[in-house]
């Protein structure tokens, strides 16, 4: 069986400087979906012409928009890049402009050219579950977020304020708040035996 070696990582992209190159359907989806996560993220985007829609969205989240058609100056300062324009041709050359400078890069639909999967998310106040299917199947990757939506309580939040109100209070080393904490949180889990 194939092993998914990605190692998940939440990052906080309000401290990073993210670049979506395209404008169409794709570079919307993109910004739609990293903005619902992290509404503050730092975002600019460059393409020759925007949906209007994407242009709504750009201006409700301080998103920089640059009509311009993708060139190598655009990576300056950039910590995270998203291609997904329609010319192939396009993507990879922002592929190869991104591998050149170390900057992790997703181009949409095309997983060889990827450093990273944008994945399911599953959020719930503090609580945020991330989903990957190693970029084989997208809707198997929606169908889990919809199902942990259903599983994990609506009160999770107050129950992980909680609890972090609580391992304030603890004393001693970190194994046994450790050890507190995992015998305090053991009904969260109701294994059958």
């Amino acid at each position: 069986m194939e092993r998914n070696e990605l190692y998940p990582v939440f990052l906080k992209v309000s401290n990073l400087n993210v670049l979506i190159v395209g404008g169409g359907n794709v570079g919307l989806e993109k910004l739609t979906f990293l903005l619902k996560s992290s509404p503050n993220a730092q975002v600019q985007m460059v393409a020759p012409e925007f949906l209007p829609a994407t242009l709504e969205l750009a201006e409700k989240h301080d998103v920089k928009i640059t009509r311009q058609a993708y060139s190598e100056n655009f990576l300056e300062g950039k910590h995270i890049v998203v291609a997904c324009t329609d010319k192939p041709e396009v993507n990879e050359q922002v592929y190869q402009d991104c591998r050149n400078r170390s900057i992790l890069v997703n181009v949409a639909d095309n997983p060889p050219f990827c450093d990273f999967y944008m994945g399911g998310i599953v959020t719930k106040g503090n609580v945020k579950v991330a989903i990957s299917t190693n970029g084989k199947s997208p809707t198997t990757a929606k169908r889990l977020r919809q199902f942990f939506e259903d599983v994990l309580p609506e009160n999770i939040d107050d129950l992980v304020n909680n609890l972090n109100e609580y391992r304030k209070t603890l004393k001693g080393d970190f194994e046994q708040k450790v050890e507190a904490l995992n015998e305090f949180t053991k009904g969260l889990v109701n294994k059958k035996d």
